[in-house]
């Protein structure tokens, strides 16, 4: 390839391009010629194949058996009813994965890939897809790159080519021209492709290949089919439905051998009566809910600033026990505000907030400024020209002052502005020649800039380090001998100032030779004279204090993992409440290299308040391992390329989405669109609440199932006509009770939900609790309900026990309808008091939940449906019923809702 034999000058002549990058006409053509960045998608299975795997699930093809056995048994209509029933839940639980899907799809639109390019001498960011060739691209530590792109700058720049190459190390890449132009281009060392990311440093590259030309689009389209583990929530589901149906298929034998050699019936009455408790027994709607429950959980969180990229992280969220959270942006506003300006030995006071360069230096009273003072004015330097933030003015009167980068260099900028001091001049005046980018290991940033004919070395970085490398210090305009002992009175005023909560960087320079062409940190950042330090205040959150307390209460343990100073870190920690006045350690990087995995588990075990201070992105990762191998269920935040691999590691990676880097959001599960750490609190309770829901709605499913289970029971043991028909059940299954499923489904947080431990990872859905209060307590008072209204309407037509009915008989249309009616109107009753699972119904709202009264007028509308119209009457079984029978039946309703919040009281005072 041609592109790499160049050089970089002649790489802009080639693609027909130049430094200041492209024009908007330019552009627009060259969109029109090539077309939209983008690869070539990878093959989804076919909307038909997923419409038709939701007619083999495991419940579906009990239903078939049942269907089956119906025409054998000679029923006909009941055989092609469950099969309707079938395809009816197939299509429902198609639309709603469909939906879900398309919500997903959609959320993820919120965050789209986006590149920094120069178009007309200006850098601007555009959206990944409008790259073109031609245009320059400006990478810097952690972008993703979008497109393949030959490097026209590049300093320090190494890049991760894991996705193309399989190698997990990062390879140094250089803007000079390479061989001959026939070597593989994936392993050239002058060119950047699309799907790998910058690791550390930074350059510019002028792209040749966007879309399906890429090298990467070539190796994507080869797969067929990305298959996705399926996750805890979906594991528990499936092992849930295995359950229900081992039940059915056990319940609908016994009743069918029982009702051949006890009851004495027909074998098609048998089959009939045990494809009837068989179909009881199957939830048709519980997969179906779960997914449109977990998907509307997913949008909610949306509106909380919290972007869901998994429908199942939702359910593990609520497991979470540890926070693992960064400080600055996170905790903090990211809000940079410089504060004090120490110079050799003085401190000035630096006015203003936030981004507007309003403020002045004051010491003394007095006003201080650059040009009086030569250690401030190379300060200035070394603060403005190791430094890629932007500053923006206000567009129009009213806005705000905008950054482009990091906020700690951006605060630098403001309080040079405030300061008189015009960076922007000096910087024309002398032009930067090289860069060595901030890196996390040596804490770090030098810029090389020619002044006078000289080169002179301008670095900034955290104190000690810089305090550490310096052998002479500017006192009074004269570099003197920095001895140890001034070392230790300058760490300790860094340490005064550290302990109130500020953020310090230090700030030296370097002359260098004038042949000096090593630019290496090694050979760069030795030998220097120390100018100060800038201290800046980063205010916590308002919201971060009452979210860490209420993470106390929910049992969640906080760490903070970042990379400030230790007491720095401490003294924002006490402030938002995650560590007290007792019993605080900080572990500074160093230590905890030191330390082996076992020191590591007995200090996290200790229960000790912890800060790991000074700690760099390999930290995180091995943190996260060592709390796995403790079995807890971790959160942990990042922002950094280097965080992916904690990101991944953890239970729940939660990415920045503002600072976060891409590389940083794609490893995680869920990105924070506002980098606030109370909206990771806010997604653990949702998390604990659509867990609680789903529980919900399966007590109040499996209510209904034992008052249809138990007219079979009575059937063989009293030989009594079956009090409810299968069509019947399914009315209910699939009718009446789909809508208030879904409610509950949708419901609100319980005010208890964060004053209650997490819950364990092992923990399943389906538990003896559930069972006691669906199946037991709930469904027997059911069963008791509609039982009585079956006997009462028989024995008040003149019927005795052992006495037959026809299923034609007025009589027994009457009792079976009551049934219906019965079990209909004991679960509006049994939906309003399952709202919660605690706390009392009236303390929340009976109808706090919107969705409920939609559920009971859909369901009342349902059942009045079957009861009182014609047609639907000889499909169903039913018959009118009278004033009298209406008014026994409506007193289930609070007889279900009292005898649920009784059982809530008796739980209350247990626990209390």
């Amino acid at each position: 390839m041609k592109i790499k034999t160049l050089a970089p000058e002649d790489v802009y002549n080639e693609l027909s391009t130049s430094k200041n990058g492209l024009n908007p006409d330019e552009v627009e053509n060259r969109l029109i010629k090539y077309g939209l960045n983008q690869i070539q998608e990878v093959k989804q299975k076919p909307l038909i194949l997923k419409f038709v795997a939701n007619l083999y699930q495991l419940l579906a093809l009990l239903l078939w058996g049942a269907s089956i056995l119906a025409f054998i048994s000679g029923t006909p209509q009941l055989g092609f009813a469950i099969i309707a029933v079938i395809i009816i839940n197939a299509i429902f639980s198609f639309w709603q994965e469909f939906e879900a899907e398309k919500a997903v799809d959609a959320l993820k639109k919120i965050l789209p890939s986006s590149s920094k390019v120069i178009r007309q001498g200006s850098v601007v960011e555009v959206l990944s897809s409008q790259l073109v060739p031609g245009d320059v691209l400006v990478l810097e530590e952690g972008n993703n790159i979008s497109a393949d792109a030959r490097l026209v700058e590049a300093y320090q720049m190494k890049v991760d080519s894991s996705t193309l190459t399989g190698e997990s190390k990062p390879v140094r890449k250089v803007s000079d021209p390479e061989g001959n132009g026939d070597e593989n281009i994936v392993n050239s060392h002058n060119l950047v492709l699309a799907g790998t990311n910058v690791s550390s440093g930074s350059g510019r590259a002028v792209i040749f290949s966007t879309g399906v030309n890429t090298e990467f689009n070539k190796i994507a389209s080869l797969t067929l089919d990305v298959k996705e583990e399926p996750s805890p929530l979906q594991k528990q589901l499936a092992r849930l439905t295995q359950l229900i149906a081992l039940i059915a298929v056990l319940m609908g034998v016994t009743l069918f051998f029982l009702n051949i050699y006890v009851v004495k019936l027909s074998l098609s009455v048998a089959f009939l009566f045990a494809i009837g408790l068989t179909v009881a027994n199957v939830p048709e709607g519980l997969l179906p809910t779960v997914t449109l429950a977990l998907a509307a959980s997913v949008k909610k969180m949306v509106g909380k600033n919290a972007l869901i990229k998994r429908l199942s992280s939702v359910e593990t969220l609520g497991s979470t026990n540890i926070i693992c959270t960064d400080k600055t942006g996170t905790l903090t506003k990211n809000q940079m505000t410089v504060r004090k300006v120490w110079i050799p030995y003085d401190v000035i006071d630096v006015t203003g907030a936030g981004y507007d360069p309003a403020g002045e230096f004051l010491q003394g009273g007095g006003q201080v400024c650059h040009k009086d003072v030569l250690e401030l004015k190379l300060l200035m330097r070394s603060a403005t020209f190791a430094n890629d933030a932007k500053l923006v003015p206000p567009e129009k009167p009213g806005d705000n002052w905008k950054i482009y980068g990091d906020p700690t260099e951006a605060s630098l900028l403001v309080a040079a502005q405030k300061n008189g001091f015009d960076w922007e001049a000096e910087l024309a005046k002398y032009p930067r020649i090289y860069e060595l980018p901030f890196d996390s290991q040596r804490k770090s940033m030098s810029s090389i800039h020619m002044v006078d004919n000289r080169k002179v070395a301008y670095i900034k970085g955290a104190p000690k380090k810089i305090i550490k490398l310096c052998n002479e210090i500017s006192v009074e305009e004269k570099p003197i001998r920095f001895t140890e002992e001034e070392k230790k009175k300058v760490v300790a005023e860094h340490d005064r100032l550290a302990a109130s909560g500020l953020r310090i960087l230090g700030m030296a320079y370097r002359n260098l030779p004038s042949d000096f062409e090593d630019y290496d940190p090694d050979t760069v950042e030795k030998d220097m004279i120390f100018l100060g330090m800038i201290a800046m205040q980063d205010p916590p959150r308002p919201e971060v204090l009452p979210a860490v307390r209420d993470c106390h209460k929910a049992g969640i343990r906080i760490i903070m993992i970042t990379g400030d100073y230790g007491l720095t870190a401490r003294s924002i920690a006490h402030e938002v409440d995650i560590v007290g006045d007792e019993n605080c350690r900080i572990v500074k990087g160093k230590e905890l290299t030191e330390m082996d995995d076992e020191e590591l588990k007995k200090l996290l075990q200790s229960g000790d308040d912890i800060i790991f201070a000074r700690a760099v992105p390999e930290h995180k990762m091995r943190i996260a391992s060592v709390l796995e191998d403790m079995d807890e269920i971790v959160a942990m935040t990042g922002d950094g390329v280097n965080d992916a691999p904690a990101l991944r590691k953890a239970d729940i990676g939660v990415a920045m989405g503002i600072t976060g880097t891409d590389v940083a959001k794609e490893a995680s599960d869920m990105v924070l669109t506002d980098d606030n750490f109370a909206t990771i609190v806010s997604a653990i309770k949702e998390g604990r609440t659509i867990f609680e829901n789903i529980r919900k709605f399966i007590t109040y499913i499996f209510a209904h199932e034992t008052a249809e289970i138990i007219p079979f029971i009575l059937l063989v043991i009293f030989k009594i006509p079956l009090p409810i028909t299968v069509m019947q059940i399914l009315a209910i299954d699939l009718g009446t009770d789909t809508l208030p499923a879904l409610a509950l489904g949708m419901g609100p947080s319980e005010s208890d939900v964060m004053d209650r431990p997490p819950r364990p990872r092992n923990e399943r859905l389906l538990n003896w609790g559930v069972i006691w209060r669906g199946y037991i307590f709930l469904g027997l008072i059911e069963a008791l309900l509609v039982m009585s209204g079956y006997f009462w309407v028989l024995y008040g037509g003149g019927w005795s026990l052992g006495e037959s009915l026809p299923f034609t008989d007025p009589l027994y249309l009457e009792a079976t309808t009551m049934v219906f009616v019965g079990i209909v109107t004991s679960q509006i009753g049994n939906l309003i008091g399952c709202q919660t699972t605690r706390t009392s119904t009236f303390k929340v709202g009976i109808f706090k939940n919107k969705w409920i009264m939609r559920g009971i007028i859909f369901e009342v509308a349902v059942m009045l449906s079957i009861v009182y119209v014609p047609y639907l009457q000889s499909i169903f079984g039913t018959t009118a019923l009278d004033i009298y029978q209406w008014l026994y039946v409506i007193t289930f309703i609070p007889i279900m809702f009292f005898a649920e919040e009784l059982r809530k009281y008796v739980v209350r005072r247990i626990n209390r």
